[in-house]
């Protein structure tokens, strides 16, 4: 007889990066993986190159500096805040801590992927609620909510479809959960939200008892290579997942290329500004070529081509160009590619593509 693993373990199917090589084509340009668009800091590049003296050291396993740099840049308690490999990590340990077989996990339709398979990996039963034009919906997820959910994920802005949850909606949500239902704010696209109502999930973290808030150092600070994730969330919840972590969950240089990244002057601000301008110019562009493009508060652009048989034919036509997105046919929208802002020439490469594709 073969050993076998839980059942659940066999319904997940194994999570699919962004490519970043298409056969055949000599020069790539990848816009398939939210990556920021100018890569790491400089002074986080430097920091990882200087922690390669050290790394025959076991790292500090309570990221005590980074925690410490991480609430001056944000205004947070360090002790309330997590580090780990990736945002990733932080999701998964906080499924396997609160949910786990016979109880359910609620999410959006086509929210971000992994709450989906990590829940099922845990033996949750995931209940993915419909959308209103691609953004969450309430009053669909309040219920969705039965006597075994133990768990609501909402990443906000999401990804993939850009949609962003006005605050008062996300109060709602909080206030309409049972008081043993833990919220996840998964906010990994903050730093690019410029609507000045918009909070990423502090100001409920600090508000109630029950409420995470999970970011990432992989979007605008540029270090998806380093795997780098941190949370925000109440005392005891800190101390359960100081519990289930590893003893050196995050690694030296990913510690020291997190505390120089936020400490770098003007890298937001900059990255910031050229995300604003060249998603509107993107989004403004395929919509003069007739395309739709739904609105996003993140650093890339759902664009829907109507139906998947024609997504399927612009990803080629951009692939054969060296373009690399995203296409979303394990998202459930298989009408739609998903574009990150990349460079200036990056976006205007797209762009002509596309608009050349839309145009015959």
């Amino acid at each position: 007889m073969t050993v076998m693993p839980r059942p659940s373990i066999l319904s997940v199917e194994p999570y699919m990066g962004g490519e970043s090589k298409v056969p055949g084509v000599n020069r790539i340009i990848k816009l398939s993986s939210n990556e920021g668009a100018f890569g790491p800091p400089p002074a986080a590049i430097a920091a990882i190159a200087a922690a390669g003296r050290e790394a025959h050291r076991y790292p500090d396993g309570g990221a005590v500096a980074l925690r410490e740099a991480i609430g001056a840049r944000f205004g947070l308690d360090p002790a309330r805040i997590v580090c780990g490999n990736g945002s990733d990590e932080l999701l998964a340990m906080l499924i396997l801590a609160y949910g786990g077989e016979g109880t359910e996990l609620v999410m959006s339709a086509h929210g971000f992927m992994m709450y989906d398979l990590t829940g099922r990996w845990a033996g949750c039963r995931v209940i993915k609620v419909p959308e209103r034009n691609l953004a969450a919906d309430v009053d669909g997820m309040l219920a969705a909510i039965g006597p075994r959910t133990r768990m609501v994920f909402l990443a906000n802005p999401n990804n993939p479809t850009g949609s962003l949850l006005p605050q008062a909606e996300v109060e709602r949500l909080r206030a309409g959960l049972r008081d043993d239902i833990l919220l996840v704010l998964d906010a990994a696209y903050a730093e690019y939200v410029t609507r000045p109502d918009y909070d990423a999930g502090a100001k409920l973290v600090d508000a109630t008892r029950n409420t995470v808030m999970c970011r990432t150092f992989s979007k605008i600070f540029g270090l998806g290579g380093m795997r780098l994730g941190w949370c925000y969330a109440p005392a005891p919840i800190v101390d359960v997942l100081g519990r289930v972590r590893g003893p050196f969950n995050v690694n030296g240089a990913a510690m020291a290329a997190g505390i120089a990244a936020v400490a770098e002057p003007g890298w937001v601000e900059a990255s910031v500004a050229h995300n604003t301008e060249w998603r509107a110019r993107v989004a403004a562009a395929l919509e003069a070529a007739g395309l739709k493009v739904w609105p996003s508060e993140g650093n890339f652009l759902l664009v829907d081509f109507g139906d998947a048989a024609r997504a399927r034919a612009a990803d080629a036509h951009l692939r054969a160009r060296g373009l690399i997105v995203r296409a979303m046919g394990g998202y459930g929208l298989g009408q739609c590619l998903r574009v990150t802002i990349g460079t200036a020439e990056e976006c205007t490469l797209v762009t002509e593509a596309l608009t050349a594709f839309a145009r015959g």
